[in-house]
């Protein structure tokens, strides 16, 4: 039934019928993440970490309706020329990206639906969506949670964004029933800064201990992901003061606009990279090939147990 719907690339699939380590790896920071040509310039160098790195990638996205799990750069070069006319799309508008034949970049909801319907047990991307500030009043949740509870897929991250609620989003995992792994660290990391006020439920030092708990996880059938929280590498991290300040501004010009939903991440990550003169972009880049580097590893060693 999904080969009607689902277009494995020959790269991704021999991979997979190979038992090769392969990464999935979502497209809307191609998208609505930076402008064209460096989006596909990071997309691009994203796929070769992950090569060098000992696995395949499989770039996810949704074009002229048909569900992507890899593509050719052609396919990434014109996905990051069309930029945001792509929507945004999440696990609610899939079904009708589909039945119009539209085009569709990829959240973290999303990738890890597709990734899971093509067999791929890794993915890698900057932050994970979560619970957004002032969400007593609005319930705007990010769906990447609710997904994070259902797919049995891990998520290479450098935490959840920090434009979010993290101590909500922390509460939100911990009821759903995800593990946060925090990968040589005791702290959650921040996105642009390597650590949180909020405490990993488990420290991993090593990728061969993520994959043999992923394994066991799903083994046992204990449904849902891992979220695999990496932190952004020291050179790259952003003075915590710097950043909040830059999140608190953007925040209150957010609010004043009457912006939410979906709009919400997009027009905030935007905004920050202006106030900081874009340090903040060039932090977000850095962190995404950190996190390529290190799920090419788990995803490797994962398909040797």
């Amino acid at each position: 039934m999904l080969k009607q719907y689902l277009d494995i690339h020959p790269e991704v699939q021999a991979a997979l019928e190979q038992g090769k380590p392969v990464v999935a790896l979502e497209s809307t920071i191609i998208s609505h993440g930076m402008p064209y040509p460096q989006n596909v310039e990071t997309a691009l160098k994203v796929e070769q970490i992950i090569r060098d790195n000992g696995a395949v990638p499989a770039t996810i996205a949704i074009l002229k309706g048909r569900l992507k799990v890899g593509m050719s750069q052609e396919e990434i070069n014109y996905l990051g020329k069309a930029g945001e006319a792509v929507i945004k799309t999440s696990r609610r508008d899939i079904p009708f990206i589909v039945a119009k034949g539209a085009d569709g970049a990829t959240t973290v909801a999303s990738t890890m639906i597709l990734a899971a319907m093509a067999g791929i047990k890794v993915f890698a991307t900057g932050g994970i969506g979560g619970v957004h500030r002032g969400a007593q009043q609005t319930f705007d949740i990010s769906a990447d949670l609710q997904e994070l509870a259902n797919t049995d897929v891990a998520v290479v991250c450098a935490g959840a964004k920090s434009i979010l609620d993290l101590g909500l989003t922390r509460e939100y995992l911990e009821t759903q029933g995800v593990p946060v792994v925090g990968f040589q660290t005791d702290k959650l990391p921040a996105f642009y800064t390597r650590e949180s006020d909020f405490s990993v439920d488990y420290r991993l030092e090593q990728p061969v201990e993520v994959a043999a708990a992923m394994k066991a996880k799903w083994d046992m059938g204990l449904k849902g992901g891992m979220v695999i929280a990496n932190p952004i590498p020291h050179e790259h991290a952003l003075d915590k003061a710097l950043i909040d300040g830059a999140i608190a501004r953007a925040v209150a010009e957010m609010d004043e606009k009457g912006i939410g939903g979906k709009a919400s991440t997009p027009f905030l990550l935007a905004k920050v990279a202006e106030i900081t003169e874009g340090h903040s972009l060039t932090a977000n880049i850095e962190l995404v090939y950190n996190n390529a580097k290190l799920a090419a590893e788990i995803a490797r060693e994962y398909v040797a147990r």
